[in-house]
């Protein structure tokens, strides 16, 4: 027979697409698919998300995203999928918190005649942007692409750790030019000051200083151009001035203008610092010497690759696509803030140094129930810098960090939810350095007198008539109370002991036994009059309601199942919360993922479906659990129900697909659930892996039926932190 061209493309063409189609429907193959593969940044970034589909890297310094250019609550992170225009790529943004920062370094490549509009009833001048489709537009891990039609420009966007490149591919050549807007500014960000130098004809560099969430943010910045710009000019809004090459202000802009003859490709490279444009510069000769996007491309997807082969997973298609992303969202925050020579600005404004890495971005409040504790079992060699990050904070700030953002302390949220993420990294072996001065710091911030402290310690409660969210702040200081107590009496502080545990109950003395909740009491020792369970009340809930908040006890669940009247009345109230359709007034904005009065996008119920574990009724809890996973998480750009809040509501989804969830996240234990993968292997440390098995797992087999550890039946609803790290393999059986 003979062969032409065209049907030796198709035979190969077909036998590649038969055996990319075998390779993603047969498990055993998993290790010919690239696990980047299955990753979609766009996961998170419409409905409640608030994720960036921009390039980074795992914990990079650096977020090169797209911005719509709109001020509001859906461009928090600075895109939202459901837009249709973009007004630049700015080198740093948030991911999927509830606060508007960031968003600087901002560049724009334009051709032709500028497009603008006020594209929002905020902003107070025009905005240069340009329309853009979902069709000509993709993103995967260090990568991202869009076409922006009224300029005729394909971007591409990858990164390294401290530094960005930009790739603009221009359509129309005529004018080609590049705006760099150190004013740009959304939401909470505002300008205090800023300074764009022309160094040469093809570098500038500057800083861009804030205030904001970040009270005192500053970027400093150095950037190469591929190719020499012909002309350039540089404004401070509305000043104009085409001879300056150094200018200062609140609103610089630079436009760049390059010659046609030379091709109609430009490449933009930028690193930046917290310290100055030297070191932006030292971090910029260390990891980009030349222009080769391809390489820093695949470098950036060789990166994620090696993170994602941490957990290997055997499950559907779509399910991989959901837990890799998961995965990939899990390893954006808390960021690299140290330059390359250790150098960065701490929370005292002074320059610091230190000869590890430096952390920044400690999202507290939600990150201590589930990402810290996946920390330790997926990233144990990062973890003693991040608990030096936390505690090279408290050394030049005087507490340890509540939110730590950027080199500021931005006390967002409550709690002192740093002694939770000590503790856990010091009973696992992960604290990197000395104790005492760990514990030292831990009990400062227990027995400060700020944020109604002061009559958390005299009265056993913060009352309404002193403290908003009172509620809240009182058990939630109870627990890392708990937490502190636990290493009081491991390092031998017996008193200390005894004082923290009895602080740790505290959560009691807001117990209304007529109403059966948590009620906000006033310095008297009154309880509020008016009192709905269903309502949200700010002054006395935390994002929350008496619902939700009833079970934030994770350190004595079983003092909770005794207050609510044993474990059948415990079961009955679990069930009530999960059936109720009670509806109290105006519902907040971040309250989303509801079923009934539970509210999966918000963080104080993350661990409330495991607490069926203690009613001895575990198959309600695992119904629950399968159906928070089936409904609340999608592979859509919707797909995740609430804020993603820098990992936690990732790493609900990662350990919960695998079988296990840290109710209590500083306690080393690991309840069961109910694993959605067949199969799960963890890389550990020193070549041991932990395997998960789910036999007979599919959509209607939900309910465990048995486990067993190496071998042997589980007779527990748990599994030890050590029991993982030491190697062995876990095996569900399941059933309807």
């Amino acid at each position: 027979m003979k062969f032409n061209k065209q049907w030796v493309w198709i035979i190969c063409t077909g036998m590649f697409f038969c055996l990319a189609t075998s390779c993603r429907q047969n498990p055993e193959l998993d290790g010919v698919v690239k696990l980047t593969s299955y990753v979609n940044p766009f996961i998170g970034t419409g409905g409640k998300g608030k994720t960036y589909p921009g390039a980074t890297v795992p914990f990079g310094m650096v977020q090169l995203s797209p911005d719509n250019g709109r001020n509001g609550w859906d461009w928090i992170s600075g895109y939202f999928y459901p837009d249709s225009v973009i007004a630049g790529f700015s080198h740093l943004h948030l991911s999927g918190t509830g606060a508007g920062d960031l968003c600087d370094i901002s560049f724009m490549p334009v051709s032709g005649k500028e497009k603008t509009s006020r594209l929002d009833t905020i902003s107070k001048k025009e905005t240069v942007y340009s329309t853009f489709s979902h069709e000509n537009e993709k993103a995967s891990p260090g990568y991202y692409q869009v076409y922006l039609e009224d300029y005729q420009v394909n971007v591409e966007l990858t990164a390294t750790t401290r530094t960005g490149l930009q790739k603009y591919s221009f359509g129309q050549t005529d004018s080609m030019a590049v705006r760099l807007h150190l004013g740009y500014a959304r939401n909470w960000d505002w300008v205090t000051d800023s300074q764009l130098q022309v160094l040469n004809d093809s570098t500038i560099a500057g800083y861009r200083k804030s205030s904001g969430w970040a009270e005192d943010q500053r970027v400093y910045f150095y950037t190469v151009f591929s190719k020499p710009f012909k002309s350039f000019v540089l404004s401070d809004h509305p000043k104009i001035d085409k001879k300056l090459d150094d200018i200062n202000g609140q609103d610089v802009l630079g436009k760049f203008y390059f010659d046609e003859s030379q091709g109609s490709e430009i490449m933009v490279k930028t690193a930046i610092s917290s310290v100055s444009v030297a070191n932006a510069k030292a971090n910029l000769k260390a990891e980009q010497t030349g222009f080769s996007f391809d390489n820093v491309k695949s470098q950036a997807d060789e990166l994620w690759e090696s993170q994602l082969n941490k957990i290997k997973v055997k499950t559907s298609e779509d399910d991989k696509v959901q837990f890799y992303t998961a995965m990939y969202h899990s390893m954006l925050a808390p960021i690299t803030y140290s330059d390359v020579n250790g150098e960065y600005k701490g929370p005292d404004a002074q320059i610091h140094k230190t000869s590890s890495t430096r952390y920044s971005i400690f999202s507290l409040w939600d990150t201590f129930r589930a990402w810290h504790p996946l920390a330790t079992l997926l990233h144990s060699d990062r973890v003693p810098d991040m608990i030096a990050s936390l505690m090279g904070h408290y050394q030049e700030y005087g507490k340890l960090p509540v939110w730590n953002m950027h080199g500021n302390e931005t006390d967002m949220m409550l709690g002192y939810h740093s002694l939770p993420v000590l503790a856990d990294a010091y009973f696992k072996g992960q604290l990197g350095m000395d104790a005492e001065p760990v514990y030292q710091a831990m009990k400062i911030s227990a027995m400060q007198n700020e944020f109604g402290v002061k009559n958390y310690k005299d009265l056993g409660y913060v009352p309404y008539d002193s403290m908003n969210w009172n509620v809240s702040l009182t058990m939630e200081y109870a627990f890392d109370d708990w937490c502190l107590a636990q290493v009081a009496n491991d390092l031998g502080y017996d008193e200390d002991y005894r004082y923290f545990m009895n602080r740790s109950k505290s959560y009691k003395n807001h117990f209304d036994s007529v109403s059966g909740f948590f009620r906000p009491r006033n310095i008297q020792g009154d309880f509020r009059e008016s009192f709905d369970p269903s309502a949200y009340h700010p002054e006395d809930f935390a994002e929350a309601n008496a619902w939700q908040y009833y079970w934030f006890v994770p350190q004595d669940v079983d003092g909770l199942v005794n207050l609510t009247g044993g474990k059948t009345n415990f079961e009955k109230k679990l069930d009530a919360l999960f059936e109720s359709s009670e509806e109290s007034g105006e519902t907040p904005v971040w309250i989303s993922g509801n079923i009934g009065q539970y509210v999966h996008g918000n963080e104080p119920s993350h661990h409330v479906p495991y607490l069926y574990q203690w009613t001895g009724q575990p198959k309600k809890g695992q119904q629950r659990i399968r159906q928070i996973m089936e409904e609340l998480y999608t592979t859509e750009p919707d797909g995740l129900c609430g804020n993603e809040d820098c990992g936690q509501m990732s790493a609900w989804y990662i350990f919960s697909a695998m079988g296990f969830y840290p109710v209590n996240p500083a306690d080393s234990r690991y309840i069961l659930g109910s694993p959605t993968v067949a199969e799960a292997v963890i890389q550990l440390p020193e070549e041991k892996n932990f395997r998960i098995v789910a036999n007979n797992q599919s959509s209607e087999n939900i309910y465990v039926k048995s486990a067993t550890l190496n071998g042997q039946r589980l007779n527990r609803n748990y599994i030890t932190h050590q029991e993982v790290v030491t190697g062995g393999i876990l095996i569900f059986e399941m059933g309807k």
